[in-house]
């Protein structure tokens, strides 16, 4: 694959979630990418220990705000093609779709990870 360049549009995996951006520097093996949209909201709870409950500490992991930047993998960027949505709907539809997988699961973890996305829609759609 050849090298992305600034201001080229990419989708971006950043820990469990997945943005929509843009390139604005190129590091050693990484790409600094401004978000401007959410493709899909990250996992709660543990990196480490996915999809358990049982865990020292449950994190609660928000997305990545608009226009926030971060330091990510060259292996975990791709360019992107089409339109960019909007990044608040996009948030919306990235949490509704987390809430819907997650209603679908009985689990300790499920049931956390609900928990822990209400207390971020009310933060993220004040």
């Amino acid at each position: 694959m050849s090298e992305l360049k600034i201001g080229e549009k990419v989708t971006a995996i950043y820990k469990t979630g997945k943005y929509i951006g843009e390139v604005t520097e190129r590091r050693p093996q990484h790409y600094l990418v401004r978000i401007l949209a959410v493709a899909k909201h990250p996992m709660q709870g543990d990196l480490h220990n996915p999809k358990d409950a049982e865990v020292g500490f449950f994190h609660e992991r928000k997305a990545l705000s608009y226009r926030e930047q971060a330091n990510i993998p060259e292996k975990m960027v791709k360019p992107f093609e089409g339109e960019i949505p909007d990044y608040l709907d996009s948030l919306k539809e990235a949490a509704s779709k987390l809430r819907s997988d997650l209603e679908d699961d009985n689990s300790p973890w499920a049931q956390q990870s609900l928990r822990n996305l209400e207390s971020l829609e009310k933060d993220y759609f004040k």
